[in-house]
Formats: structure tokens, C-alpha cells, sequence
């Protein structure tokens, strides 16, 4: 994945600068923007967008119609573009919700819309649902009938109460029920990227609200066209990983406890190394009269460094099992050094996790190489 420094990077805010310099020179110097490039070195993705947009609202601190006017002068140029188009859609935010006429906020929205389709406006649109969350929502709605796929999928995108690397919206985790309309709108949508941020979207929902996007999805379902199962098991993935009987009898699974002998997990080995792999087995038989479908997931239970335990379900496999017939497994899981993981050593456990049934856990213990090693 691509860095911050890559992504907001010294070379493209100067290039914006230029871009900034070339359609109003009458305006600003833009000297602020230009020197906002040498200050992001140690900065976040998050961080460069919004040092980058204060130097803009520094150059130009008339207000929001004066910025407005050399934005929408900006969009003729086509080297406006990527993620450079971030800053400028917070600096667009920040100047329009705190203008004191009321119709900038609206217009703010407009151009928000208008430089989307350049990279994305979903982390700009925060500050406007954070401003007034009933106005915002109500424009955002109006999106979905947009013609360009890029708004309509800003309307669905920018509204999750989860988006990754934005700030949050608290109105939305309070009343998540409040971006469902929108949803409604757009899940079948003729644009794969919009349908995708819309199963993303409930998948957010799923976290605050099970219940609630449980009860969309399974609406939807009475209804559906050809993507609509597609972006539900998409939608429902949090909660099966859960173990959720609702959503799992919703994408498809279906497999009382009681209709299932399961043996194991049992691991090749009680101690284990950072670095090596846990071997395990199970085997499942299906001791109904009736087939199941079976999602088949399995357990680490982490040390963590105040020595309580932590789980985390991983996928194992999925498995239709006629009457009496069984399934064998064997898996790998690697302990190698991982940046987003740190192994502490101690024990840990392991178990299956059969259509949101735990079965059978396990103890093991790891070791540092330093600890195996004495």
C-alpha cells in the first residue's frame, strides 16, 4: 500500500501551488501553500490533508466565496487531480460550514460533489455532517440520483459511520438507522464501486446496529436483482464472523449445533516459536437428517501483555455436508513477525468456530526466540 509520503507528497502540493498560482494570481501568492510541501515529512495521511488545507484558508483568508471561486476556476485544469484534491475539499469544508451565509453551506456541498470525481470528497463531507447532520444528509440524498457514479457512491461513502482514515461523526454512531434511506437508494446501483461502498456501508451499520442491518439486508433480499446476494454476503461478513445466526441463515449457511459432531481442533503441537507455524486438525460430520452448509472458522486467542487473552476469527473453509457425511481440515497458521501484530509470549488457545458455535478449544504456548533459545 502506498505511503502517506507517496500519496500527499511534497512534489504534488507544489504542483497544486502552481496549479493555485496560474488561475488566480490576483488573488494570492500562494507562498503558504508552497511552503506547507516542507513541513509534511513526519505527518499522517490524515495530517498532511489538513496542515496543506490550513495553508490554503492562510493564502486566501477571505472567506469562502473568494476560495469557491478559484476552486471551480481550478477544476479547468486537469492536472487538478489524485490525492492533492484532498486538502482542498477540507479547505472547501472548513471555509463553508463556518461562513455565516446560510447558502454557502449548501454550495459548499455543490463543489464537493464537482471535485469528487478528481480522487474523493468522503473525508471533506465529515465536516459537514459534524456541522449539521440533518441538512447534510438531506443534499447527500439528493446525490443518489446523480448521473455520475462518483457522487452517487460520495453519497454512500462519506456517510459511513466507520470510513477508514476520517473523523468520526458522532450523530451518525448515535442514530445509524439515519444513512439507511440512502442505502435503499443506491444497493442496486448499476456501478460495481457504488454497490461495494453501499455493502461496505452496512457492514459499519452491522458493527453498531446487527439487528438493524440484519433487517436491510434481509429486505433487500425479497427484492433483489442480480448483484443483490453478492453485496449482502459482502455486507454481512463482520457479523458471520461473529457467529451471528441471523446473518448467517441470511447468506446462506445453515446448521443447528445439535446436527454437528465435531473432533479437535487439535494442534501438532503444545509449544510453538514466534516464527514457526501452528498446525491443527478437526474433522466435522454432519449427524442430521438434512444437509448442512457450514462456515467453518477457527479461534487464536492472543496473549496480550497484561496476560488476558484476546480472540480473533479467522476464515478455515466453507462446506455443504450431506446426511452423515463428514469433512476433515488441516490448516497452518503462521506466527512469523508480522508490523501489524506483536506476539507476546505465554499461552494462548485455539478453537473452531463451526456456523457460530465454538467447539473444542485448545491451549498451547508460545515462546520468543530469545525464550526458546535459553
Amino acid at each position: 500500500m502506498p505511503t502517506a509520503e507517496e500519496l500527499i507528497s511534497a512534489a504534488s502540493i507544489r504542483r497544486l501551488g502552481e496549479i493555485l498560482r496560474a488561475v488566480a494570481p490576483q488573488e494570492s501568492d500562494w507562498r503558504t501553500v508552497t511552503a506547507s510541501s516542507r513541513r509534511l515529512g513526519p505527518l499522517a495521511l490524515g495530517e498532511r490533508a489538513r496542515t496543506v488545507a490550513a495553508a490554503i484558508l492562510a493564502d486566501l483568508p477571505g472567506g469562502y466565496r473568494p476560495l469557491a471561486a478559484v476552486v471551480r476556476s481550478a477544476l479547468g485544469e486537469p492536472e487538478l487531480t489524485g490525492w492533492m484534491i484532498w486538502p482542498v475539499t477540507e479547505a472547501v469544508a472548513t471555509a463553508a460550514t463556518a461562513s455565516e451565509q446560510p447558502a454557502d453551506f449548501a454550495d459548499g456541498l455543490a463543489l464537493l460533489a464537482a471535485l469528487t470525481p478528481r480522487l474523493t470528497g468522503e473525508f471533506a463531507l465529515r465536516t459537514f455532517l459534524n456541522a449539521d447532520l440533518g441538512r447534510t444528509l438531506g443534499i447527500v440524498r439528493e446525490w443518489t440520483g446523480d448521473p455520475d457514479p462518483a457522487v452517487r457512491r460520495l453519497a454512500t461513502e462519506g456517510t459511513r459511520p466507520k470510513l477508514p482514515w476520517a473523523k468520526q461523526v458522532p450523530g451518525l454512531n448515535r442514530e445509524p438507522g439515519r444513512t439507511v434511506p440512502i442505502l435503499d437508494l443506491l444497493h442496486k446501483d448499476a456501478d460495481e464501486a457504488v454497490r461495494r461502498s453501499v455493502a461496505n456501508h452496512l457492514n459499519d451499520l452491522s458493527r453498531l446496529a446487527p439487528e438493524l442491518a440484519v433487517a436491510t439486508a434481509e429486505r433487500w433480499l425479497k427484492d433483489p436483482d442480480g448483484a443483490t446476494r453478492g453485496l449482502v454476503r459482502h455486507a454481512m461478513r463482520t457479523l458471520v464472523k461473529k457467529g451471528d445466526p441471523a446473518a448467517l441463515g441470511l447468506v446462506g449457511f445453515r446448521g443447528e449445533r445439535d446436527a454437528l459432531a465435531v473432533t479437535g481442533p487439535e494442534p501438532a503441537a503444545r509449544e510453538i516459536t514466534v516464527g514457526d507455524e501452528l498446525v491443527f486438525t478437526a474433522a466435522i460430520r454432519n449427524t442430521s437428517a438434512e444437509p448442512v452448509v457450514l462456515a467453518v472458522d477457527y479461534v487464536i486467542h492472543y496473549q496480550k501483555a497484561n496476560g488476558s487473552l484476546a480472540p480473533k476469527v479467522f476464515k478455515l473453509a466453507k462446506r455443504t455436508l450431506a446426511p452423515g457425511e463428514s469433512v476433515e481440515l488441516v490448516r497452518r497458521h503462521s506466527f512469523r513477525p508480522i508490523t501489524t501484530r506483536v506476539y507476546h509470549p505465554g499461552p494462548h488457545a485455539l478453537e473452531l468456530q463451526v456456523n457460530g458455535h465454538r467447539f473444542g478449544r485448545a491451549g498451547f504456548v508460545l515462546h520468543t526466540t530469545d525464550r526458546a533459545a535459553g
